[in-house]
């Protein structure tokens, strides 16, 4: 018996049916994977002293790109490195979430073409993004905030959307009286969002983010990036939106900016500097990382400087060499500016998640760190700096 016509049809329908919604069910998971891990080790041994310690502090990071994947921030995920039942594992107080909205395919530390092709398009597909984000970088800001906007107005108890300095206050005197509130900042990784447009600038702020780097990979609008094809300082365009960002109270965050773009912000702006996830060039002779000279300017204009956990940055990534980082910024630009800016789920390898951060509280102690040291590394430069520079 001959299988009719319809059944031809509607068979190979069923069949590529069943593989596209196993690729937007398994592909985005499998794709985060291979991008964010977690070297396998043994579990870290930490002396009750250390832990005692770690549970005291305030802890701080500048830089996660958590909200580019598809996972529920309030559930513990085995993939990447932040969730929140992970950061309140590892005592985090205050998360910055950077938005990623162009990344070039192949990217590298020494040349990307500005035309070169988006990763982050083919990601907003596979991940079911709304259709308005595909082809509009915008949008991508904006809808990766409203993934920490939705958290915050459903679960005000585990996740605070930071935007002023009383809510900074207001999450910090919740956390003295024991509860476990986690203070959530908005940043961009790149002003690609802005699309050009001035405008977008108040839109992004309207949205909750306070913090915008201004280059990622790519050469843009604003000037050159660290890792483009021009190493241009600031555009006239450049120079406007830092106008913009500080007449709002937009913090500015030069992390992937070319060395030009950097020496034209501290010349421009009226306000201290962060840089969000870096090493130092001395420690690290990376093309990832800017010079220490321009490190210590940024520093000497008040700027904080936060230090990542990836070999791009510091090397060799262990926990140990990543303290001896912290420790060189320390010796070069003097502890009240530094700070921590793991990048978390950017697409790199750490050694550890956030749930396991007492692993660099043991490693500052056994390389003879002061209590002081420590607490104002792990956050109170950060606390400091937000209470400052925040819209009050």
């Amino acid at each position: 018996m001959r299988p009719s016509p319809t059944t031809l049809v509607v068979v190979p329908a069923i069949i590529l049916l069943s593989m596209v919604t196993a690729f937007f069910l398994i592909a985005p998971a499998q794709i985060e994977n291979s991008l964010n891990r977690v070297t396998q080790h043994k579990p870290y041994t930490i002396s009750q002293h250390t832990q005692t310690l770690h549970d005291s502090l305030i802890i701080g990071d500048l830089h996660a790109d958590s909200t580019l994947w598809n996972r529920d921030l309030q559930q513990r995920s085995d993939r990447g490195h932040v969730d929140l039942p992970r950061l309140r594992e590892g005592n985090v107080a205050l998360q910055m979430f950077t938005s990623v909205t162009k990344s070039p395919r192949g990217q590298n530390y020494t040349h990307n073409a500005t035309d070169s092709s988006d990763n982050i398009t083919l990601l907003a597909i596979a991940q079911l993004w709304p259709i308005r984000t595909w082809n509009n970088l915008t949008e991508r800001a904006l809808y990766e905030a409203e993934k920490i906007q939705h958290i915050s107005q459903s679960a005000p108890d585990e996740l605070k959307l930071i935007l002023t300095a009383n809510d900074l206050q207001s999450v910090l005197d919740q956390r003295n009286k024991g509860k476990q509130v986690i203070g959530a900042l908005l940043g961009t990784e790149g002003s690609h969002a802005l699309e050009g447009k001035l405008e977008n600038v108040q839109r992004l702020y309207n949205a909750g983010y306070r913090m915008m780097g201004l280059q990622h990979f790519f050469d843009n609008h604003l000037g050159g990036s660290l890792h483009g094809e021009s190493n241009a300082g600031l555009t006239q365009f450049g120079e406007d939106a830092i106008v913009e960002m500080e007449r709002l109270g937009i913090m500015i965050d030069i992390a992937h900016s070319s060395p030009q773009v950097v020496e034209d912000v501290l010349t421009l702006s009226t306000q201290p500097l962060i840089v969000s996830h870096t090493g130092f060039y001395g420690h690290c002779p990376s093309p990832r990382n800017i010079s220490d000279t321009l490190m210590k300017r940024i520093a000497s204009q008040g700027g904080l400087i936060g230090v990542g956990y990836w070999k791009g940055a510091v090397c060799d990534d262990i926990p140990e060499n990543i303290v001896k980082a912290i420790r060189y910024g320390i010796d070069l630009v003097g502890v009240d500016h530094i700070a921590l800016g793991s990048d978390f789920d950017g697409s790199v390898s750490t050694h550890f998640d956030t749930s396991e951060l007492a692993i660099l509280t043991d490693e500052m102690l056994k390389a003879g760190f002061t209590e002081e040291e420590i607490r104002k590394v792990m956050g109170e430069n950060m606390v400091r700096f937000l209470l400052q520079q925040l819209p009050q």
